[in-house]
C-alpha cells in the first residue's frame, strides 16, 4: 500500500502480555529511580493509555524503592515522575 509523500502509516502496537509487564515495571523502576536521583525528575513519551498505567506502576514502585514520596503527571502525550511533598513531621 502507498502512502502520499508527506504522511506515515499509523503504528500498530501490541499490548504487554503479564509477563513482559511485570519485567517492564521492574526495569523501568530501577531506570527511573537512578534519574530521579540525578536529575529530580523523569520524562517519557505515554501516550495510550497503557503506557500511562505502567509509568504510573512504575512511578509507586520507584518511589518505595527511594522511600520517598513520588507522583506523575500525564498529559495524554507524555508523563513526568518527580518527587512529591514529603509529609513534614509535627514535634510532639
Amino acid at each position: 500500500m502507498t502512502h502520499p509523500a508527506d504522511t506515515q502509516p499509523a503504528r500498530r502496537r501490541t499490548p504487554l502480555d503479564a509477563e513482559e509487564r511485570v519485567r517492564a515495571e521492574a526495569v523501568f523502576s530501577t531506570l527511573v529511580a537512578e534519574n530521579l536521583l540525578a536529575h529530580g525528575r523523569f520524562r517519557v513519551s505515554a501516550d495510550s493509555p497503557e503506557t500511562v498505567e505502567l509509568f504510573q506502576a512504575v512511578a509507586r514502585r520507584a518511589g518505595d524503592m527511594l522511600q520517598r514520596p513520588v507522583v506523575s503527571y500525564a498529559n495524554g502525550r507524555y508523563i513526568v515522575i518527580t518527587f512529591g511533598q514529603e509529609t513534614p513531621v509535627l514535634p510532639g
